[in-house]
């Protein structure tokens, strides 16, 4: 007897579909050794994210309770309380009647919480959609292992990750200067930065199946999550401004968690909206999983045309053409959030009246109430565009690293010529997005207000921020080209400039910390002059350092099949 076709359940290819679409009994079949190895693979990426995340949390505990007296934190609570302050933190439950703990959750709870979003997208994709993409996983389920295995312990890892994020939050939180005095509450609070974490995992778990690319479903995600922060900004700016459009805010993940209010009203039951939502994500990426092929996507892949265009003959084309679509939702997306953003513009203008003289002396006086919004968007977009930045750049790693990159060099193309092409296209990129940005934040003030004159100065401050992004994508095409493990340094750099930009005059950081930050240098523009030689030595310091990578691009040895 065949052996084959007596036994067919356990001799099915490890990609072969189920023809129902059904979970079988053996999909996760050597889940602990595969997790075990993800493990240990991960055993630089976790500590950095865990570790720089609690960390993050502890100095915000200590650096807020020793800097802050009774009268300087109860100024800064009426400026949290601001309607553009929801926008960005959230709704500052318990600033009526502030203290330490509460004031830390209301105004950098939300940040801790893209932290650990942002963390959990790329964890799942990277043990996902890149290993099949790479070619990796046809091998890792060629041996004795479920068709689900792979998927359920890159969840599992996240969770893990994210269970002792919020686990050393807490210790950090509880045991810091901060004196919080109740541990029941200090637990919801970094419980609830891990819920976002696992549910946007939960995401990217259906987006990894959706697309066949790692860097679009990645792309998803992030847009995924760039949309709950916006919808819960603008549900939690109306509700700070009286408005009737304050439901919006739980229709987010992140608004679920910061509703559940901790050191006020402690309420736990908004996190089981998060739990049902994670549980029902985790079933339908392994729903879809049974539905398509190992390598293949939910969204078929367009065929090409059988001759390429006039574009696609250049490095610079083909640089646009793979970076094209990502472009395409950035763009949209900016355009629509400035716009809504720049709506505003008369809303804060009615409220100025009501701000305290040092909150007003912040945004530029009552008379300069609007420039001074308009000028801190700026810099708030300018930190938008450099994930996109960062992102963009890290797709020209993931291109060799899906062997891509070596077809082209094969041709009459020479590295550095690849490599500036696709840096190139980042940076006009980058502009492009900064200018729609403008365009959205002059057209919405302009409406808003009934004064077209502030179109051009918004546009014009906006595009002024784009040398801050360039410079910093300059890092990471340096990196990229001589040490292209490491670009996730760039990262980091970003993370510390925009706590420091956000975050340091609320410190009252001394200067020489300030300008540790990017984004602190050129000046926010309309209600701030612009520094000529900020912008001018941030476009020298991004060619030269764009250069030198490609230099090392030139000299390293390229990952090949």
């Amino acid at each position: 007897m065949n052996l084959l076709s007596a036994t067919p359940g356990r001799h099915r290819g490890a990609h072969e579909r189920e023809p129902s679409g059904r979970l079988g009994a053996g999909d996760l079949t050597g889940l602990g050794r595969l997790l075990a190895f993800m493990l240990r693979r991960d055993r630089l990426w976790m500590p950095l994210w865990v570790l720089g995340l609690a960390a993050l949390t502890a100095y915000f505990a200590n650096a807020i309770a020793v800097v802050m007296d009774a009268d300087s934190l109860q100024d800064m609570t009426v400026f949290a309380k601001n309607p553009v302050m929801a926008l960005i933190t959230g709704p500052g439950y318990g600033l009526d009647d502030v203290s330490v703990p509460r004031f830390i959750v209301g105004m950098y709870g939300v940040f801790l919480m893209i932290g650990t979003a942002l963390m959990s997208i790329m964890t799942v994709s990277r043990h996902t959609r890149a290993e099949e993409q790479t070619g990796r996983a046809e091998l890792v389920r060629a041996n004795v292992i479920g068709r689900h295995t792979q998927l359920i312990a890159a969840l599992v890892l996240t969770v893990i990750m994210n269970a002792v994020v919020a686990a050393l939050m807490a210790v950090a939180f509880q045991f810091s200067d901060a004196e919080p005095d109740s541990l029941a509450s200090t637990l919801l609070f970094t419980i609830g930065i891990g819920v976002v974490g696992c549910v946007f995992a939960g995401i990217a778990a259906v987006t990894v199946q959706l697309s066949a690319f790692a860097r679009a479903a990645s792309g998803m995600a992030g847009a995924v999550l760039a949309t709950s922060f916006v919808i819960r900004g603008i549900g939690d700016m109306s509700a700070v401004g009286q408005g009737d459009l304050d439901w919006l805010s739980w229709l987010s993940p992140l608004g679920w968690a910061q509703q559940t209010a901790p050191f006020t009203l402690d309420r736990w039951w908004p996190l089981w909206f998060a739990a049902g939502l994670f549980l029902l994500l985790v079933i339908t990426a392994l729903v879809l999983q049974s539905r398509r092929d190992l390598g293949a996507g939910i969204v078929a892949e367009r065929l090409g045309r059988a001759h390429a265009g006039r574009g696609l003959s250049t490095t610079f084309g083909l640089a646009f053409r793979l970076q094209r679509s990502g472009l395409l939702w950035w763009s949209v997306g900016l355009l629509v959030m400035g716009s809504i953003f720049g709506s505003f513009t008369g809303a804060m203008d009615e409220s100025a009246d009501g701000m305290p003289e040092e909150i007003l002396a912040i945004m530029g006086g009552r008379s300069g109430i609007v420039d001074g919004y308009l000028g801190y968007m700026a810099l708030y977009f300018a930190m938008i565009v450099s994930v996109y930045a960062i992102i963009a750049a890290g797709g020209l790693r993931g291109e060799e690293q899906g062997f891509h990159t070596e077809p082209v060099l094969a041709t009459a193309v020479s590295r550095t010529g690849w490599m500036l092409s696709w840096a190139g296209v980042t940076l006009l990129g980058s502009a492009w997005l900064m200018l729609l940005a403008g365009l959205g934040e002059g057209i919405g003030a302009a409406t808003s207000m009934g004064d077209w004159g502030l179109l051009g100065p918004t546009v014009l401050g906006h595009l002024a921020q784009t040398a801050s992004v360039w410079a910093l994508l300059g890092l990471s095409y340096l990196l990229y080209g001589f040490a292209p493990r490491l670009m996730g340094l760039s990262w980091i750099v970003f993370a510390a400039s925009a706590v420091l930009a956000l975050f340091g005059s609320m410190l009252q950081l001394d200067e020489a910390v300030l300008d540790a930050s990017i984004f602190t240098h050129i000046g926010q523009y309309p209600s701030e002059n612009l520094s000529a030689e900020a912008v001018l030595g941030f476009l020298v310091t991004a060619a030269v350092l764009v250069g030198l990578g490609g230099l090392g691009f030139r000299r390293r040895d390229l990952v090949t099949a």
